[in-house]
C-alpha cells in the first residue's frame, strides 16, 4: 500500500465519520427514530422485571418447540393487534469515546476495502470512483436498513440521506484524490 491509499483510506474514514457525526447530532436525522415517551421509567421497570434477559425481542413470538400449525393460528390471531421490537439491556454502561474509537477505526476499514476495489478497474477516473463509492452506500442501504425495514415497519429514511450522503462524500474525496488521467 502506498502513501496516495494511505492518505485516501485516513482522509475518507474521517469525511465518513464527520457525516455520521453531524447526522447523528446537528441535524438529528435520525431523532424520529428514537421517539420519547413520558412512560419510559415504568415501561424499563416492568420490562426490567419481565424479560428473561439481555438480547432483541419480537412481540408476540412463539415459545421454542411451537409447532408450525400452533405457530400459523398465533400468527392469525395476532392480525390487527399490537406488536412490539425491543432491544432491552440491564445496565447502561455506554462508553462514548471508545465507541466513537470503534466507528472510526471501522471507516478506515471500509474505505480501504472500497479503495482496493476500485484499484481493480481499468478506468480510474472521477465518475468511476464518484459512482462506486455511492453504490457501495446505496448496496449497503438496501442489504441493511431498507431489507430490515420492510420485515419491521421502520423509517430507513434517514439511513439513506446518511448512505446517499456519506458515501457521496467520499467518492466526491476518492475521484477527486485518487483519479488517473
Amino acid at each position: 500500500m502506498n502513501t496516495k491509499s494511505i492518505i485516501a483510506i485516513l482522509v475518507g474514514g474521517v469525511l465518513l465519520f464527520v457525516w455520521q457525526f453531524l447526522s447523528w447530532t446537528m441535524l438529528n436525522i435520525h431523532g424520529g427514530n428514537q421517539k420519547y415517551t413520558a412512560k419510559q421509567n415504568e415501561i424499563i421497570q416492568f420490562l426490567d422485571q419481565n424479560l428473561e434477559g439481555e438480547g432483541s425481542y419480537f412481540l408476540p413470538n412463539f415459545p421454542p418447540g411451537t409447532s408450525p400449525e400452533e405457530q400459523q393460528a398465533k400468527m392469525e390471531a395476532s392480525k390487527g393487534q399490537p406488536w412490539a421490537t425491543i432491544a432491552f439491556h440491564k445496565t447502561m454502561d455506554m462508553n462514548m469515546g471508545l465507541n466513537m474509537v470503534r466507528g472510526l477505526l471501522i471507516n478506515f476499514v471500509a474505505i480501504a476495502l472500497l479503495l482496493w476495489v476500485l484499484m481493480q478497474f481499468a478506468n480510474k477516473g472521477f465518475k468511476e470512483f464518484f459512482m462506486a463509492s455511492l453504490f457501495t452506500g446505496l448496496i449497503s442501504y438496501f442489504t441493511g436498513s431498507y431489507t430490515f425495514s420492510i420485515w419491521y415497519e421502520t423509517n430507513s429514511m434517514p439511513d439513506l440521506i446518511d448512505a446517499i450522503a456519506s458515501w457521496s462524500l467520499v467518492g466526491l474525496w476518492l475521484g477527486y484524490f485518487m483519479k488517473q488521467k
